[in-house]
């Protein structure tokens, strides 16, 4: 009986050791000539009926640059535990000449259009992660709490609210004081996830170094509380002595011990199997 578990344990890592890959690259939205785009992972799908959780990424760089290659060691993990993930292609300064608020219109716009192409995708609607770090952090956050910036295209009868939120070291608070607020200004009271929380705001984990020069440990404690107060479900990882993008796959140690504790989050709300468990490389 043991040897045949070990062998059936085997059997099912060797399985999912083939199951990441990017399928496709697909275009969610066009604006004049340019095309914005997401990386789709999947994991390996047994039968046409079989649905998924969806994770989608938004990558960090204070609105100014990055790339969707940040994500990508999270999204082969997270598509080989049975979901499928997307790393989205967003505006940003350096290369588009545009402001954090188009940003978020496109961030927006992702999730709308994963969720209007959840039959395509083989996804579950209302089980959408938003995930990021830093200014993606903030995007993702943003997709749950800010009613505002909608691109004129989108379809508004399709939210973009997803349903629970994974968040690294994420600019959260855009007030005076808070990050990016000379460049947002007035519209912070708008834009600024920290001063939107409502009322059934999607459960949330925060990841955050003690000594993050960008987010303070009392901004995210307060982001906490008040989403404690209003009855929202939020769970913050302090790691001390840790700077600003630490979970990042460079810090292997720090992206393995981040990475499982949004895996065991993901389980807590039933958005993930507890097992089979995959490797994490």
């Amino acid at each position: 009986m043991i040897l045949r578990q070990i062998l059936l344990s085997l059997l099912l890592q060797l399985c999912f050791a083939t199951w990441a890959y990017p399928q496709e690259k697909v275009i969610y939205k066009q604006i004049d000539t340019l095309e914005l785009s997401m990386e789709v992972y999947r994991p390996n799908q047994s039968s046409e009926t079989d649905t998924y959780p969806a994770l989608v990424f938004f990558f960090g760089g204070g609105w100014t640059g990055g790339s969707t290659a940040q994500f990508e060691p999270h999204a082969r993990y997270f598509s080989e535990r049975g979901m499928v993930c997307f790393l989205v292609d967003y505006r940003v300064n350096s290369r588009n000449q545009t402001t954090p608020f188009e940003s978020l219109m496109d961030a927006k716009s992702a999730i709308r259009y994963i969720r209007m192409h959840a039959d395509q995708f083989k996804i579950d609607p209302y089980q959408i992660v938003a995930a990021g770090g830093s200014a993606g952090g903030h995007l993702a956050a943003a997709t749950a709490l800010i009613d505002s910036f909608n691109e004129s295209s989108d379809d508004l009868k399709v939210s973009s609210k997803p349903n629970a939120l994974v968040l690294f070291n994420p600019v959260i608070d855009n007030g005076p004081g808070g990050y990016g607020f000379e460049r947002i200004g007035a519209q912070y009271k708008d834009f600024s996830p920290l001063h939107n929380i409502q009322k059934d705001s999607p459960p949330t984990v925060l990841f955050l170094g003690t000594k993050d020069d960008l987010i303070p440990v009392e901004t995210m404690e307060y982001y906490q509380k008040v989403m404690e107060k209003v009855g929202s479900r939020c769970e913050l990882h302090l790691y001390k002595d840790q700077i600003h993008g630490f979970f990042n796959y460079r810090n292997f140690e720090f992206y393995k011990e981040t990475l499982l504790k949004a895996d065991e989050f993901l389980v807590s709300l039933g958005i993930l199997s507890e097992f089979p468990k995959v490797e994490v490389k």
